[in-house]
Formats: C-alpha cells, structure tokens, sequence
C-alpha cells in the first residue's frame, strides 16, 4: 500500500493569487481573513449566519472534471474548507479598461442600490447566476436572490437591473470565462492526494484525501468535529461560540460526492449539496424540487449538504421527514466496515443518534416511489423562503382498486425531540377507505403520536393544528377535493 502524504498547509487561490497558509485556525472564517488579513472589505458582514448574503463571494472548484462556480456565505465558510479552490470576491470584477463589470454598471443604472451595504452580496448572486445562464429569467433571478436581503432599496430596481446586465457585456468574455482553463489548470494541479493536517490540541484541523482517509482519520479521533458544508457548525462558531477542533473537513471529499440511481434506488454519497442533488431529486421525485429551492437560498444550498442534515440530527432538518416517508436507508462506516439501517431507526432522542465512535455517515439511499403512489412534502414557516421550519409533513400513500389504503408512511419534523413517524396515524388508515371520514377519524391520532413544544419557532397548538391540516391537505390533493379542509383552533386544542 502506498504510503500517504500529509501536507501542512491549505493553497488556494484568491482573485488572481495563489494562496498558501500554514497557520489556519480551525474556526477561522474566509470573511473573517478577507477583511482582517487581506483588507478586503467589499464583502461585509451582516448576520454572521447565512442569512442576509451581505457576505457572498464566489468559490470554484473542480467537480466532475470541470471548474463550477457557487456563491457561498464567506460568514459560516471556515477557511480550512477552501484547499484546493477559488475564491472570488466583489474585488475581483471589473469590466473593459476602467468600466465597472456589467453587473455593477446595472445597479448603479437601475438604481439597485442606496446604503450599499448589501450591494457587493447582490451584486456577487447576480454574478454567479450570469456566469451560469446570461439570459435571466424573472424566476431564476429570485431564486438567485433569495439568500440576499435588501432593507432599503426593495427588489424591483434590483430586479430590473439584473434583467439588463447582458446589455452591457457577455458572459463569455467575462475575465472568469476567460481565465477557465488556467484557473482549471491551477487547481487540477493543486490537488496532489495528500492529507491536510495543521496545528495541535485546539487549533488542529485536518482534511483527509478522500473517503478511506477520512474513514482512518476518524477511527482514531472520534471526537472530532466532521465539518461538510458548515451551514450548521458554522453557526456553532458565529453565535454559540463552540469550539470544533480538531476539526475534519469534508467538503468536496473523493468518494462522498457520487450521486447515482440503481434499481429505482438514488444514492447519494453524505458530501452531495443540495445543489448537486437537486436536479436527480427533483426530476424522479418530484415535490421534493419545490422542497430544495425553500432550503435556505442559494449560498446554503451550494454548501449544505444531505448528509449533513442528517448527521447532526436536528428535529427540525428539513430532508429526514420526507426521507424517512420515502423509506430511506442510511450507510454508516467506522474503518473499513459498513452498515446499513433505516434512516427512521437513526434518530434515538434529542441530540442523539444511532452512530457508534468513529463511525460517520457515508450515503443515504432513497426510493423512488414506484408509479400511482401518491408523494407529498409541506414545509411551514413565517415566511417562505425562512430556513427556520415550525412544521414540516411528508406523506406517501397507496391506494388499492377497492379504494382502501394499501400503504401509508406519514413522517413529520417540528413535532418531536427527532423527525417521526405518525405511527398511530398510519395504523388508523391502513386498510381502510381513502375518505375524508377515515381522514378525520385518523386526526385523533396526532395526540398519542406527538407533543410538540413551544418555541421562537411556532407554538405547540400551532404546531399540532397545522400537523392535522397538513394531513387534511393531502387528502384535499389527492382526492379531488377542491379546497384544503380547515378546523379550528377550538378543535385542535
């Protein structure tokens, strides 16, 4: 077996410079280097959360043997993630001779701007979105946009300014199109199958080659932090204050990015982002589509990733109830050994999951529901395009000839210490007529199968009157009913 090499220090490359650190605190994050150690101000911070996007710059990396840019959050991004990429920042634009870049020259045209302490994140989404489809449609210019907020300007002159931006150059002349393959080469040659190892006690972190090294490396730390996308453990730095190390980062990680289908079975390796998931999931399954574009906005969905959401157990992780109606099943490794369990069995109690020490999630297996099952996914929140979830249903029927319920799986996040089944629910439905009778009767359930909490999020009435219309509107849409079916707070209580 050949022997593997470690290397002591992170490279990569920002703007047109390359990059090479040899002291990286664990919990250090690229906003915080760009703007203390690199006086790179342009990128602010806001909410140091992931929220406002006024901290979006662009990554590049190599996947599937092409360079793919993403705006990500600089704010909850940890500079030891970043071997082996480009980073852009609103420094880095600029148009022919001395013009500002298209995308600036539009704002300030259209008016997008007036405090111009969001701009540069505004500008940075747009970017990105440009680079990927010169011509913006109105709906792929607010999906771009929905991880940035705007307090005084407001939208619409944004809006129509990100519609002008091809008038004023093309993407393909853009000097990131035209730099690609030596970027390309830069990075490819970056990439030398080592592992990253730097500092000691509290300030290690390390990055393993691929997946066998992350497997070895964590058999004998098994109280590391594992680090994917960090839309999670970023905010256990920015707001909480934990400390992670020694920290392993996994992102972009050989042998954890595969997404692949086999026999009505999509895999999808615990390094896959929403992003890269999304166009398989939201083509075979389809309400999981809408599901993904409410994850967050596009600088949480280009680093978050599935298996992360699962790992970290939160009752509120907005993909383990649809998973777990789906049937999911999830691979667990320690070293070279293996197991597979359902994704449901995985979660024990609040904070606590079915993983031994040293073991880690390495894929999660999802069926596709096989024709004529009925599919849903309802996610509830104070605003549609909030991350913070009071409620999420997911609901997989079956119904025989004769009309009765052949198979039910009803999965809710939000209403318990772990994402849950409705096992009483079910068990009133199976068997018997798809009828809003049976609906009803079957809503009774909901009492033994829950107690939701009162939280910031939602209250435990609440929580329990929408978990029962959620139910209801399921039925609404598969039966024909034309209009969901309402009760009151009186009967929910």
């Amino acid at each position: 077996m050949a022997t593997l090499n470690i290397r002591n220090e992170i490279r990569f490359l920002l703007n047109g410079e390359q990059i090479v650190l040899t002291t990286v605190a664990p919990d250090e994050t690229l906003l915080d280097w760009l703007r203390l150690e690199r006086s790179l101000r342009g990128t602010k911070e806001g909410c140091a959360e992931g929220d406002c996007g006024a901290c979006t710059v662009l990554v590049g990396r190599l996947s599937g043997g092409r360079l793919v840019y993403e705006s990500v959050n600089a704010c909850i991004r940890f500079l030891g993630s970043l071997d082996g990429t480009h980073v852009v920042t609103i420094e880095h634009l600029r148009g022919d001779g001395e013009k500002l870049h298209p995308v600036q020259q539009a704002m300030v045209d259209f008016h997008g701007s007036q405090c111009g302490f969001c701009t540069p994140g505004f500008v940075m989404s747009l970017y990105a979105l440009w680079m990927r489809s010169p011509e913006l449609p109105d709906a792929a210019i607010e999906k771009a946009l929905q991880g940035n907020l705007c307090r005084c300007t407001g939208y619409e002159a944004i809006m129509r300014a990100a519609r002008a931006i091809s008038s004023y150059g093309k993407a393909a002349k853009d000097p990131l199109a035209a730099e690609r393959k030596a970027i390309t080469s830069k990075l490819e040659a970056m990439k030398d199958g080592s592992r990253i190892e730097i500092g000691a006690g509290k300030q290690r972190l390390v990055v393993p080659a691929d997946a066998d090294d992350l497997a070895a490396v964590f058999d004998k730390e098994p109280g590391a932090t594992i680090v994917a996308g960090s839309t999670d453990v970023g905010l256990w730095v920015t707001k909480h204050m934990r400390e992670i190390s020694p920290a392993i980062f996994i992102g972009n990680l050989d042998g954890l990015c595969a997404v692949s289908e086999d026999k009505g079975i999509i895999s999808i390796g615990a390094g896959v982002t929403y992003t890269e998931a999304f166009s398989i999931l939201a083509k075979r399954i389809p309400p999981l589509g809408p599901l993904f574009d409410r994850i967050g906005g596009d600088q949480v969905r280009n680093m978050g990733t599935i298996g992360g959401n699962i790992a970290n157990g939160s009752p509120i992780g907005d993909t383990p109830p649809p998973l777990i109606a789906l049937g999911a099943r999830l691979t667990l490794r320690r070293g070279n050994k293996r197991r597979t369990i359902s994704l449901e069995d995985f979660f024990i109690a609040y904070g606590k999951q079915d993983r031994q020490p040293g073991e880690f999630v390495e894929a999660v297996h999802v069926p596709v529901p096989v024709r004529d099952t009925k599919f849903a996914v309802y996610k509830i929140t104070k605003r549609r395009d909030e991350d913070i979830t009071a409620a999420l249903g997911a609901f997989l029927l079956a119904v025989g000839k004769d009309g009765t319920v052949v198979e039910v799986r009803i999965a809710y996040g939000g209403m318990a210490a772990t994402p849950k089944r409705a096992f009483g629910v079910e068990k009133a439905l199976l068997g018997r007529p798809w009828t809003e009778a049976t609906v009803q009767t079957a809503m009774a359930e909901y009492a033994k199968d829950f107690t939701p909490l009162t939280d910031m999020r939602a209250s435990a009435e609440y929580r329990a009157l929408a978990a029962r219309n959620l139910l209801l509107r399921f039925f609404a849409e598969t039966s024909g009913t034309k209009a969901p079916i309402q009760i009151s707070r009186h009967e929910a209580a």
